[in-house]
C-alpha cells in the first residue's frame, strides 16, 4: 500500500492480509501470459467497478473498518488512476491475444476465506466452500462449454496431498466479480473467461502459515487443467 495512504489506516496489516489472495501468484504461471498486482486490494481493488474500487465504508468490506477517515479526494483519485492503467492494458493484451490466436482463455485466480468466525473455529460447511470454485458465468456456454468441462475435470483430478478435491462451479461467486465480467461483455465471442477461487485449506488463514506442498500440488493440478483447456480451446477457433 502507498504509503501516504498509511496515515488513514484503522485495520492494522494482519486485519487486511487475511483479505488478501496470498500465493495465488505462483498458480498464475500456469499461463502463457500472466498478470499479478502487488497492491492491496484497499489501495485499489482491480476487481471492482471504478465506482466501488477504492471502499470506505464497511460495508463494503465485509463490515471491517479499514480507514479511520477516508483519505483525501486527490489520494483516493491516485488509486483509481492504476484501475484505469489496469483496464487499459488488459483491453491491449485481449485484443492482441484475440488477433493472433482468434480465441483466448482468461483465468482469473483468487481465494477465499473459510474460517471467518475466528482462529479456533470449525470450517465452514463444505457444501456451500468448494476447496476451488469456479466462476462459469462468463464465458460463451454455447462456444467455450467443454473447454470449462476440462478444466473442471482435470483439476478435480488432481489431488493435493492425499486430499481429492471438491470443484464445483457457481457456488460461492457465480459472476466472479467486475474484471472477468468485463471481459465477458466486451470480448465474450472470443474469450473464454473463469474465475478461480481457491479455499485457503492450503494455508492457515489467521496465521499466514502456508503448507506448500499442498500449494505445489494445487500448481501442478492447474499447470495440467489448464494444458487440457488448451487442447479444446483450440477447436474453438
Amino acid at each position: 500500500m502507498r504509503d501516504e495512504l498509511r496515515p488513514y489506516l484503522f485495520a492494522s496489516d494482519g486485519e487486511l492480509r487475511r483479505e488478501e489472495d496470498p500465493l495465488t501468484g505462483i498458480w498464475a504461471s500456469a499461463g502463457d501470459g500472466m498478470f499479478r498486482t502487488h497492491r492491496s486490494r484497499f489501495e485499489v481493488d482491480l476487481n471492482r467497478s471504478r465506482e466501488e474500487a477504492f471502499a470506505t465504508r464497511p460495508e463494503q468490506t465485509w463490515g471491517m473498518r479499514v480507514w479511520r477517515e477516508a483519505p483525501p479526494g486527490a489520494m483516493i483519485e491516485r488509486s483509481l488512476e492504476q484501475h484505469d492503467a489496469f483496464y487499459a492494458l488488459m483491453r491491449e493484451w485481449v485484443e492482441q491475444l484475440i488477433a493472433d490466436h482468434g480465441v483466448a482463455l482468461v483465468l482469473d485466480i483468487h481465494s477465499y476465506n473459510h474460517r471467518r468466525q475466528g482462529p479456533y473455529a470449525a470450517d465452514m460447511a463444505p457444501a456451500d466452500n468448494p476447496d476451488i470454485d469456479l466462476g462459469l458465468t462468463t464465458l460463451d456456454a454455447g462456444r467455450f462449454g467443454r473447454v470449462a468441462e476440462r478444466l473442471t475435470e482435470r483439476l478435480a483430478a488432481g489431488p493435493a496431498q492425499g486430499r481429492t478435491l471438491d470443484v464445483r462451479g457457481n457456488v460461492r461467486y457465480p459472476d466472479g466479480g467486475h474484471f472477468p465480467e468485463w471481459v465477458f461483455a466486451t470480448y465474450g465471442q472470443d474469450v473464454c473467461t473463469i474465475t478461480l477461487e481457491y479455499k485457503k485449506f492450503y494455508m492457515d488463514e489467521w496465521t499466514g502459515h502456508a503448507y506448500l506442498p499442498v500449494v505445489e500440488d494445487l500448481r501442478r493440478g492447474l499447470f495440467e487443467a489448464v494444458h487440457a483447456a488448451r487442447e479444446e480451446l483450440a477447436s474453438c477457433r
